[in-house]
């Protein structure tokens, strides 16, 4: 399984329900938390994420509900790499910025810049999309596509000269909603989805960024992203924030984010001094005494977010933490 922030949902409620839609009903039945509906910072499957955006459009009748959907996003969604993004000093600063870390946000995308297909020396094109040995979504890589294009248009704040669209499908809505959205011809059936721009659009200077924000956004990323070789139990225990409440707090679940072997995991956390189990004990006590002591929740929701099949074995978890049971604790709290 690869995930994608839920950030990629931005929109989608606000499109359904003006369609006549019940997002919350969409994303329940593909298996997804309706909190993705409503927060940035959620690690959900990419998968169901296409899928429910594939089933909204089938059910609303709306073919173009992608575009529709990008039309309500913006560079915030990314979070640390938007403040990278915005403060580039040039587009190619931008979009070489993108193309490395757009993993960051969703691990399967990548965005690269390749050589014109049609072999024209005036023109780049800049490809988005999964692993090219996949079929590509359609709402979704319309999605991502139109994204990509409108983050574009803000940054060099006109048109910025795109000569083609090129499309790896042949999409179900008629072709003059995506020449209205792209501004631009429509190529359908290529072998893969891609905008295609003037060379020179990549040195256009960028204004209003800051170069010292740039390049702090590019370290805290390096930073972020530079952890594969080294220690590993503060993205595990990362993770496991990101997943209690939605996802089954399971090794082999998270281990799938980290395209590595459950047992490959626990050796590598093993010689870091802890477990998993360990680090797993560690977030659901920090977990529930912010659950305990910030909010009003009933102690089976509580429970539930926690990843504990019954309330029971919460309550036997808090005796062990602070040697008292959950609904003490919140009382001593307040």
């Amino acid at each position: 399984m690869s995930v994608i922030r839920s950030a990629g949902l931005r929109g989608f409620r606000a499109t359904v329900a003006e369609l006549g839609g019940d997002a919350e009903e969409y994303v329940a039945a593909v298996g997804l938390p309706a909190a993705a509906l409503d927060t940035d910072d959620l690690l959900v499957s990419d998968e169901a994420v296409a899928t429910v955006l594939e089933l909204a459009a089938c059910r609303l009748g709306c073919p173009d509900l992608g575009l529709r959907i990008a039309y309500r996003q913006d560079l915030d969604m990314l979070g640390p790499l938007a403040l990278a993004i915005r403060n580039s000093p040039t587009l190619a600063d931008a979009l070489e910025s993108s193309s490395r870390y757009l993993f960051v946000h969703a691990r399967s995308l990548s965005l690269t810049l390749l050589p014109d297909p049609y072999g024209d020396p005036g023109v780049i094109a800049l490809r988005y999309g999964g692993p090219p040995d996949l079929p590509a979504p359609v709402q979704g890589t319309d999605l991502g596509l139109g994204f990509v294009h409108r983050a574009i248009q803000r940054l060099a704040e006109e048109r910025y000269g795109l000569r083609s669209v090129e499309l790896p499908y042949h999409p179900p809505a008629p072709l003059r909603a995506y020449e209205e959205f792209f501004g631009a011809p429509v190529r359908v059936g290529r072998s893969e989805a891609i905008l295609r721009m003037p060379c020179g659009l990549a040195d256009r200077p960028l204004s209003g960024g800051d170069e010292n924000l740039h390049r702090l956004a590019m370290a805290f990323l390096a930073e972020q992203t530079a952890e594969t070789g080294a220690s590993i139990a503060p993205r595990v225990r990362a993770a496991l924030r990101q997943l209690l409440g939605t996802s089954p707090p399971e090794i082999a679940a998270v281990a799938r984010l980290f395209t590595m072997h459950p047992r490959t995991m626990q050796r590598r956390l093993g010689a870091e001094g802890t477990t998993f189990a360990a680090l797993l004990d560690d977030v659901r006590r920090e977990e529930a005494h912010r659950y305990l002591t910030a909010t009003d929740m009933p102690m089976s929701q509580v429970a539930s977010l926690l990843g504990f099949a019954e309330q029971a074995t919460f309550t036997r978890s808090c005796r062990r933490w602070w040697g008292c049971t959950p609904t003490a604790l919140r009382r001593s709290e307040r």
